[in-house]
Parts: C-alpha cells; sequence; structure tokens
C-alpha cells in the first residue's frame, strides 16, 4: 500500500525533487512507501514492478566531480567500461558523505533531480525498455514514476550503456 500525501505534507527533500518535477512538467506524484526501500529489490517489490524499471540513482566520482548514473535496477555499473564509453578518467563510488554533499540527499533515497546543483548525469540505455520507470523521490521511502524520455529530459543525462 502506497500513499499519495499532499506536497506540503512531504518531508522537506521529497518537497525539493516534488517542486523540481513541477518546474520541469512532469506529471508523476510522489508516493510515500509505508516501509523503506533503499535498493531497487525492496522497492521493486514494494510497487508491484519488474527490478528492472526502477531507476537506481547512483553517484560516483569522476574526475574531480560528481557523477550520477541513473541505472536500471536490473543492472551493476561497469565503472571501467563506462569511464572508457564517457572517455574520463577512473570512476569510483562516492562515500556517503560525498553522496549526502552532492545531492542533500542520503543514500538509499537519491532522486535524479532536487539537488543544490545540477549534475552531470548519464542514463541507462536499457532503461528505455519500460513504459514506466520509478526513481527514489527524494527520501528511501518515496518514490515516483516517470517515463525515460521525461528522465532523460529531466537530468540532461546521456544516454549510455552502463554494464
Amino acid at each position: 500500500m502506497t500513499d499519495t500525501p499532499a506536497p506540503a505534507a512531504l518531508p522537506a527533500r521529497s518537497r525539493l525533487v516534488h517542486d523540481a518535477l513541477r518546474a520541469a512538467a512532469i506529471p508523476g506524484d510522489i508516493v510515500v512507501l509505508p516501509d523503506a526501500a533503499s535498493t531497487a529489490a525492496l522497492a521493486a517489490e514494494a510497487l508491484g514492478v519488474d527490478v528492472g524499471a526502477i531507476a537506481n540513482s547512483l553517484v560516483f566520482f569522476s574526475d574531480g566531480e560528481p557523477l550520477l548514473v541513473m541505472t536500471s535496477g536490473a543492472h551493476r555499473v561497469d565503472t571501467a567500461a563506462l569511464a572508457e564509453r564517457l572517455g574520463r578518467g577512473r570512476i569510483q563510488r562516492a562515500t556517503p558523505e560525498q553522496v549526502r554533499e552532492a545531492t542533500g540527499q542520503a543514500i538509499g533515497g537519491v532522486a535524479p533531480t532536487g539537488h543544490p546543483s545540477p549534475l552531470t548525469t548519464v542514463v541507462d540505455e536499457d532503461l528505455a525498455g519500460y513504459p514506466e520507470i520509478w526513481a527514489a523521490g527524494g527520501t528511501p521511502h518515496t518514490v515516483f514514476p516517470l517515463t525515460f524520455d521525461d528522465l532523460v529530459r529531466l537530468t540532461g543525462g546521456a544516454v549510455v550503456k552502463v554494464d
């Protein structure tokens, strides 16, 4: 069971995400899950969708800056292959502190938007295979639906194979 509260009732981080979605004319509402869904598997189970339809927001560091990788929940990011595809130096997982600093959000609830400043973003090409995808809404208890095209537009992300 999920709950779609009024925007004012959302957690502060989720209100920022809501506002960014509305500014981008993305209609999906943020829903609050009864239990934390801090992994793609937990989110998919709570929503009754394929794990591949979960858009994981993973923060890495590369070339001295954060890199947000929006990957299908069915994939693991191959950082060496991704660095080569992007023409970047080494890509390494951000620490929890770096994630919080870059996004204003905690690991397990990082949204593709609502950050203090825009992040360089990559979007997993395999997410295009789903008519509806779900992303975290700024906390481990909040998620929202959108289309692949909306995700690319929202993030300004480069569409790339990530696995």
